[in-house]
Parts: C-alpha cells; structure tokens; sequence
C-alpha cells in the first residue's frame, strides 16, 4: 500500500521550521532595538532551534522505530520549550515557527512504519 505522503515530508517541514526559527532568533540576538539584543534567552532559543534542526536531520535518516520514538519525544520537548521562550521573549515569528515544527512532527507520525522480520 503506498502513502499519499513522501516518507520524510514531516522531517523536512520540522527542518524548514528549524531553520526559520534560528533565523528569527539570531536577527533578535544580534539585531540591536529589538528587545531581546544579546539576552541569555535569545541566545538559548538560537541553540534550541539548532539542536532542533539537527534533531530532524537525524529523524529523517532513522531507520529504526525505538530511535525515531525517542527523537519525536525529544523534538517535542524542544519544540514546547522553544515556543514557550520565544513566548517569554515576544518573539511571535519564532512562536509560529515552532507551531508549523508542530505539524511537521504530527506528519512524521503518519509516517508509515517499517515492518522489522525476523
């Protein structure tokens, strides 16, 4: 039976959304005006948008059902945390990214599994 979605169309819309998120927070970061110029959470929603991105670089290229279980775990972790700080910092875009990161994991999770013969 084949799937109406490519097989890593989540991972990839996580990705985009990653990336878009670190974007956002390192024009806030290093963007003098913007509120949040230099501060400590800016500077941890830059590395939690790049531990996401690396998160569905990795999710991506799994191939084992236990492996990607703990990864969309712990892209959601980041994903909540992400959005919460960018909510802290009123920064809404990287808000919105996160949201769309969101339904990137929701479509991993249609993601047909692969059947392990033994």
């Amino acid at each position: 039976m084949s799937s109406s979605f490519p097989s890593k169309s989540g991972a990839i819309v996580l990705l985009i959304a990653s990336l878009t998120g670190l974007a956002i927070a390192l024009y806030a970061y290093f963007t003098p005006l913007t509120g949040v110029t230099g501060t400590l959470g800016a500077l941890v929603a830059i590395l939690a948008c790049l531990a996401l991105a690396i998160l569905a670089l990795l999710l991506a290229s799994t191939q084992g059902p236990g492996t990607a279980i703990f990864l969309r775990i712990l892209i959601l972790l980041g994903l909540g945390g992400t959005g919460f700080a960018a909510v802290l910092l009123h920064q809404w875009w990287i808000g919105v990214a996160m949201v769309v990161g969101l339904i990137g994991l929701i479509l991993d999770l249609m993601r047909p599994a692969r059947l392990v013969h033994s």
